[in-house]
């Protein structure tokens, strides 16, 4: 008996030791890790301004197309300088002083140095560490240098508007437009949390310390932007704005299969790390996923895959085009207004005839191509994520007016935002599945574990096997077509096509004679794609169709991303 018992408080005795090395490893990767670098700043700056907040935020990461992470956004060290006015001994002294290191507004700096009742007045924000430890070296009575970090995009303007910058709502440090905002319960840190007693601490309940602790959701963000990928999109848009002296840009490209985004723009743009001396805030909005077009004739191919998915046509059917049409009393032409007889339905494509793509709406009924529609998302929000996404403009679908589904057809009277188009458009290459697009591949959690986003299911929206017909129609159309057939390829199999869509006054009263959108898309292989691409300007001028302003760009991210990422040619 008395050898249990002994045996027993041993047992227990090591039980105890156990769940005390236990506790005493878990508050030491607590702090040691998960929190190490917090304590250290803390550390660096108590001497200074114990009470301020250390500014913590997690990072955002482009990847390159081996896998590694490029740095998108981060955090930069520096200092924080101000003064003590009831301290300082000799106002121009310090002023001479500090301004052989660093530049400083005179009048600027008398105004603060003067207010003998507060204790603290900063005269510059975000210096550098070499010149804010040379400030502290020189040792002038009253002034104070305090450690700090900040926000700071290494790339500067390079892909601004997807991530957002850090900016204050209110009193409060948060993420403001694209990756910064969307992902701010991620990436924000909770300044608040109180600094506890290590052995007080240890003997609080520890799990939920450590599944709470202020940051089980703190961590940073893995994109799938390839950092080369989204050079070459904005250089590209740049030079289209810069020869056809266009209002602006903009521009996709994606996995079409998967809905994972390598690259996303729009100009004109703006530089994060310097967001509030920008004279125009209409910048900061993403208007790839904000604002909505009347998009044109890249949408004749959606028309065209409903009607042959609903069996009312198959590309060898054939019509005559009169080069207009009177519907409701009013008359529909094609972009030249001439008729071409007797046409086949890749004819359309080819020719891009808006009488033919009425024709194709004719013959499955409005219903029919309504329902069509609807299920290529137009009028639905994609699920991106990236903030105040808005939906499509799709009233006209619910008219008893046979002409709004006329133009429909063809582009024009529905407005999609361009990530809704990509979204479309995806489905015709990918064997007719609904994507959803993303930017965010995996969080990486400051608790040390990740995880992978996982998407929605996809939902078919097309049968593959008209997926495969209508990418076979618009890869004749860049073979035989496009430019004369002047840009295909002939390794590379590539479905594509244009529009060029007339621009609604800003009264709502019809259209603007002399303003136009111009747009392209295009994926491939085209059997099997693995990039779309995307492209459209506004009110480009010198040229009337996005023939002229956009095949040679699109064809040069094309042949770029098949080298860059060694695509074996399909044919």
């Amino acid at each position: 008996m008395r050898s249990n018992s002994s045996l027993s408080r041993t047992w227990f005795l090591y039980g105890g030791i156990f769940l005390f090395a236990g506790i005493l490893i878990t508050k030491l990767f607590l702090i040691q890790i998960v929190n190490g670098e917090l304590y250290s700043e803390k550390a660096h700056r108590q001497y200074v301004v114990p009470s301020r907040n250390i500014f913590d935020r997690g990072a955002i990461f482009f990847t390159e197309r081996n896998g590694k992470p490029v740095s998108a956004a981060t955090l930069k060290s520096g200092f924080t300088i101000a003064v003590n006015p009831s301290r300082l001994e000799s106002a121009n002294e310090a002023f001479d002083s500090l301004s052989k290191v660093i530049p400083l507004d005179s009048d600027a700096f008398f105004i603060r140095a003067s207010k003998k009742d507060d204790p603290y007045e900063e005269i510059a924000k975000r210096v550098d560490e070499k010149s804010g430890l040379e400030i502290a070296e020189l040792g002038v009575e009253g002034v104070i240098t305090v450690r700090d970090k900040w926000r700071f995009y290494p790339a500067g303007s390079t892909a601004s508007q997807l991530l957002g910058f850090v900016g204050y709502r209110g009193d409060t440090l948060s993420g403001r437009y694209g990756l910064e905002q969307y992902y701010d319960d991620i990436l924000s840190r909770d300044p608040d949390r109180p600094y506890v007693n290590f052995f007080a601490e240890v003997f609080s309940n520890v799990g939920d310390s450590f599944l709470k602790g202020g940051n089980s959701r703190e961590g940073s963000i893995i994109t799938s932007i390839e950092p080369s990928v989204q050079g070459v999109l904005e250089n590209s848009l740049a030079a289209i704005m810069e020869e056809w002296n266009s209002e602006a840009a903009g521009g996709v490209v994606i996995d079409p299969k998967n809905g994972e985004i390598y690259a996303l723009a729009s100009l004109p743009d703006f530089n994060p790390n310097y967001f509030s001396v920008v004279d125009d805030p209409s910048v900061f909005s993403n208007p790839i996923v904000e604002s909505v077009f009347e998009m044109g004739s890249i949408i004749k191919p959606l028309t065209m895959a409903a009607g042959l998915d609903a069996g009312a046509v198959t590309a060898d059917t054939e019509y005559e085009d009169k080069g207009y049409l009177l519907v409701d009393g009013a008359r529909i032409e094609n972009y030249d207004g001439k008729g071409r007889g007797v046409v086949s339905m890749q004819q359309v494509l080819n020719k891009s005839l808006n009488t033919g793509a009425a024709f194709v709406m004719e013959q499955m009924g409005k219903k029919t191509f309504k329902k069509y529609m609807l299920l290529f998302g137009m009028g639905d929000e994609t699920g991106i994520d990236l903030p105040n996404e808005t939906a499509g403009l799709v009233g006209n679908l619910d008219s008893k007016r046979d002409i709004e589904y006329v133009t429909a057809s063809f582009g024009q009277g529905i407005a999609l935002t361009p990530i809704a188009t990509v979204r479309a458009l995806s489905a015709l290459g990918n064997g007719g599945t609904l994507i959803t697009p993303h930017i965010v591949r995996k969080v990486d959690y400051k608790l040390g574990f990740s995880k992978t986003m996982v998407q929605n299911e996809q939902e078919s929206v097309i049968r593959p096997e008209t997926s495969e017909e209508i990418t076979r129609m618009l890869v004749a159309v860049v073979d035989d077509a496009l430019l004369g057939g002047t840009v295909k390829l002939e390794n590379y199999s590539i479905a594509a096509k244009t529009g060029t869509a007339q621009i609604a006054r800003e009264d709502g009263r019809g259209y603007d004679k002399d303003r136009f959108l111009h747009s392209f898309f295009g994926y491939f292989p085209a059997y099997d794609p693995q990039f779309l691409v995307f492209l459209y300007t506004i009110n480009p001028r010198g040229a009337r169709y996005a023939s002229e302003t956009l095949t040679y760009p699109f064809m040069d991210i094309t042949k770029f991303l098949l080298n860059y990422y060694e695509v074996p040619p399909d044919r």
